[in-house]
This record gives structure tokens, sequence and C-alpha cells, in this order.
């Protein structure tokens, strides 16, 4: 399963969620005809439902899905993940990654310089910034051009415009 977002909060009264998604552009999964919750991202125990309807709203979305009628049913699965399989999602584009397929590839400066490895994304709002861990160290990379300057997921390496002594 890929994580997508996370449900946030109850929206309304009529089983409406408000959902915080993982990475841009979730107006492209917001079509899709079912999403899966889970209680955590690596359950094993996905749930699918049905998607009635879903929108934009301020920096993320509303939906409805099928079987969660009422704002009590909405807040029992407050928290919830929302996931897909794979070959579920919509297709990337070439300069596009979904955030599963950049945790756990290497990160590699331009001198050659192993930094570490993605353990994980941040949302600063601004851009996507990557969580780089080696070890005990922990390095916060800006997932922007002018830093990221190749993605080899197929190689598992990210090289990088960035000093090993930052």
């Amino acid at each position: 399963m890929i994580v997508l977002g996370r449900i946030v909060a109850p929206f309304g009264v009529q089983g409406w969620v408000k959902v915080h998604p993982f990475g841009d552009e979730p107006d492209a999964w917001a079509g899709m005809p079912r999403w899966w919750l889970a209680v955590s991202p690596d359950a094993a125990d996905w749930q699918p439902y049905a998607l009635q309807q879903a929108g934009a709203h301020g920096k993320g979305l509303i939906a409805k899905l099928a079987g969660v009628e009422g704002r009590d049913a909405a807040e029992a699965i407050d928290g919830y993940y929302v996931g897909a399989p794979r070959e579920a999602l919509p297709k990337n584009a070439a300069d596009e990654y979904y955030w599963a397929d950049l945790v756990g590839l290497q990160v590699v400066n331009e001198e050659g310089v192993r930094l570490g490895q993605v353990a994980s994304l941040l949302s600063s709002g601004a851009h996507e910034v990557l969580c780089v861990r080696d070890g005990e160290q922990e390095r916060l990379l800006p997932f922007v051009a002018k830093v990221v300057k190749g993605v080899d997921v197929g190689g598992g390496v990210i090289r990088v415009d960035w000093g090993a002594d930052w």
C-alpha cells in the first residue's frame, strides 16, 4: 500500500472527513473511485471504501466515503491513514515521485559522499523536505531542484548539491 495522507478531522455533520495529503497534487488521487483506510501506515488490514465525492479545501481535501454516515462515523475514522495499492494510483510524470518511492533511497552529494538514507518526508508548506538519517545524525534537505540534482529510484540513489558538513 502507498500511504497518501491521513484523516485529520470530521467535516460537518453528514460524514465528511478532512484529509491531510502527504505530498503534492492531491487532486490527482481525489478522483480515484476507491480509497483504503488503516489505523497505521504499516497495517496489514487496509479496508476499501468507495469514494463518493472529494474536493480541495484549503491546503487539504474533504471527502465523503461510502458507509461513513454522520459525524459520529466520521469521528470513528479520525486519525486513520488513507492509502491505495500502487496499481490503483495515477501515473507519475517523469519528474514526479510518490513519497513511498523515495523512502529508503541513499542520498549522495555531488562529491560522492554518502549523506544517509531517506527515512521520511515532511511537508513544510512551501515544499517537501527529505529527512535523511545516517546513524544518529539527521539532515533535513529541501526537495527542490536547486538541491536535488537527480533521482534514480531504480538505482536507489538521490544525488544532491549539499555539503557533508551541513
